[in-house]
């Protein structure tokens, strides 16, 4: 008898742990249709602005603000749109191959890629961030100061927009 419980334990265990890594890596993740124009924000500019592209390939979640990821294709000057400061490209599934996190962590911090604003606040919170490289561009949402601190439960720092009721 005991013998089957442990063989129970140890399957129910394993399966368990299958379906956890099942559900963070596939089932949340919906691929998202062809676009053929994102949202850049110029510099200086009050709003986004549509910017066409090629090739898109991005993936979103509703279950969390900031699992959506995008890649492609683009021909706009980095220089004339918003720079974003503290860029941090957020991990992919491996099987959304064209979004590499550390590789992109590496251009940005060597200087072959520039952070741009893509959409700010586009959640309370959260702002849609592109990198741009050898006319490539690859996008991530990430969350700002103000939404660190609201999501924290803490004060908002000065110039961010009012929170959102509970």
């Amino acid at each position: 008898m005991g013998r089957f419980l442990v063989v129970l334990l140890v399957l129910s265990t394993a399966l368990a742990g299958a379906g956890v890594w099942y559900f963070q890596v596939y089932a949340f993740y919906d691929e998202l249709p062809a676009q053929d124009s994102v949202h850049l924000t110029p510099m200086g500019a009050l709003a986004p602005q549509d910017f066409a592209v090629r090739n898109f390939q991005g993936i979103d979640s509703d279950s969390s603000p900031i699992r959506y990821r995008a890649c492609f294709d683009i021909d706009v000057d980095a220089g004339a749109l918003t720079p974003y400061a503290n860029a941090t490209p957020m991990f992919a599934p491996d099987w959304f191959g064209c979004f590499d996190a550390a590789a992109l962590t590496l251009a940005l911090e060597s200087g072959q890629a520039q952070a741009v604003m893509g959409v700010s606040n586009i959640r309370y919170g959260v702002d849609r961030v592109v990198a741009m490289m050898d006319g490539r561009g690859y996008s991530w949402q990430q969350i700002n100061p103000c939404g660190l601190a609201h999501f924290d439960g803490d004060p908002v720092p000065p110039g961010c927009p009012p929170p959102p009721e509970r």
